[in-house]
């Protein structure tokens, strides 16, 4: 019996799948057993290793998520919405831990990964870094404790490709602090402020997304009232963090029973959400 566990990659060609294939090779847990791409990419038939510039891994990057999944233990995808659910069912039914980095979902995409949840382990979280969950825990029991005498804002920036705004990680920190309020974060979420706007709400949470050069990834959490504020911050450096939260990820999922979780309970901070 093997020490390691069988993982699929998606959206191989990708900076973060670049990332996680690197981290994957470089495991002494985890083997890399197959690279997904779209369909009429490129990088399908290729090496992996030759397409990414370096020497040959023996493996070539398919367009059959079908027949990679049926040979993988853990999938771990940083795609794109509708690929992200499409895999989603194809995981289930492969019986693979689905470790999920996408974000951007709708409301009916995060119910189409819930019933795959229902037969498989799915791991999703807008970002995997130790450090961002902790955050996020701090956020929610900082909105628990101050009331709505404090405005909260969540600013977050991002390099000048990311494609969607408020970013993953903004909104889950935007859940905490609705979770801290007791509220549903739909209900009082600000976005896309412009023009003529009028007061701001007593109680709602405002969003500001910024896009620049080659920002790796920043959030604050403004909590600001008369005479005070209060500011927890994040700072990434470094997109490897994201592909080793994400292996942790997938070696965690190996060992539990079918369901959704997410960071926080990869890490064992549940207990303190």
């Amino acid at each position: 019996m093997t020490d390691t566990i069988a993982v699929v990659i998606t959206g191989a060609s990708g900076r973060m799948g670049q990332m996680l294939i690197h981290e994957v090779l470089r495991s002494d847990k985890a083997q890399l057993v197959a690279a997904l791409e779209r369909p009429e990419h490129p990088w399908v038939g290729r090496d992996v290793g030759e397409a990414m510039g370096g020497a040959p891994v023996g493996i070539a990057v398919t367009d059959d998520p079908l027949a990679a999944f049926a040979k993988a233990q853990a999938v771990i995808d940083f795609t794109a919405p509708a690929a992200s659910v499409e895999f989603a069912g194809l995981a289930a039914q492969a019986r693979a831990v689905h470790v999920i980095g996408t974000t951007g979902f709708s409301t009916d995409d995060l119910a189409a990964i819930s019933a795959a949840a229902r037969h498989a382990i799915i791991v999703r979280a807008g970002n995997m870094s130790l450090g961002v969950n902790l955050l996020t825990l701090l956020t929610r029991k900082v909105a628990a404790a101050l009331g709505e005498d404090f405005d909260i804002e969540i600013i977050e920036a991002h390099h000048n490709k990311k494609v969607d705004a408020p970013s993953g990680t903004a909104l889950m920190l935007g859940h905490a602090a609705a979770e801290g309020r007791g509220v549903e974060l739909d209900q009082v979420a600000d976005r896309g402020r412009d023009g003529i706007t009028g007061a701001r709400e007593r109680g709602h949470i405002g969003f500001t997304a910024i896009r620049g050069g080659d920002i790796v990834g920043e959030h604050d959490v403004l909590f600001a009232a008369p005479g005070e504020r209060i500011t927890l911050r994040h700072v990434a450096t470094d997109r490897a963090i994201f592909a080793r939260g994400a292996l942790r990820a997938a070696l965690w999922g190996h060992e539990q029973g079918p369901g959704e979780y997410d960071m926080i309970d990869v890490l064992g901070l549940r207990d303190l959400a």
